[in-house]
């Protein structure tokens, strides 16, 4: 299943009296080199990232402030992951179709992402990423 490739990953974290400190590195804690870096802030109670999928890019997720859940779906299962910790993060490879949800007031979630952003790259229907997943089915993921 392509949701296990999804990996919920403890960062490294320093921890000292005048404040926490923790750290990703490409190619260490992620398995990809880092071509774009965004955040998503301000996103008012009871609103959700509805879903999308990417053909190419790879992800990792990180709550740097507050929290919410990822919902990632593979086309045949289904996997909440909460983030609450700023020392936790979610990896995320190509293929997977995700929405994030239920923000806290403040949040703040900081995306890695393995690619350059391309509208191309992106399946932003559920039916259209089913109908991709299976015109693709040969491909490892």
């Amino acid at each position: 299943m392509a949701l296990d490739k999804v990996k919920k990953v403890e960062l490294p974290k320093v921890v000292d009296f005048r404040g926490n400190l923790s750290v990703i590195e490409e190619l260490n804690q992620i398995p990809f080199e880092i071509k774009r870096v965004y955040w998503i802030y301000d996103v008012p109670g009871g609103e959700k990232r509805y879903g999308h999928a990417f053909k190419e890019q790879h992800e990792f997720i990180v709550a740097l402030s507050g929290s919410f859940d990822i919902i990632l779906n593979d086309g045949a299962e289904e996997r909440v992951y909460t983030l609450n910790r700023s020392y936790n993060g979610v990896y995320i490879p190509n293929k997977i179709w995700r929405r994030i949800e239920n923000f806290s007031t403040n949040s703040v979630a900081l995306v890695l992402s393995s690619t350059h952003f391309s509208q191309d790259d992106y399946i932003e229907d559920y039916n259209e990423y089913l109908q991709y997943l299976k015109d693709n089915e040969q491909e490892t993921i």
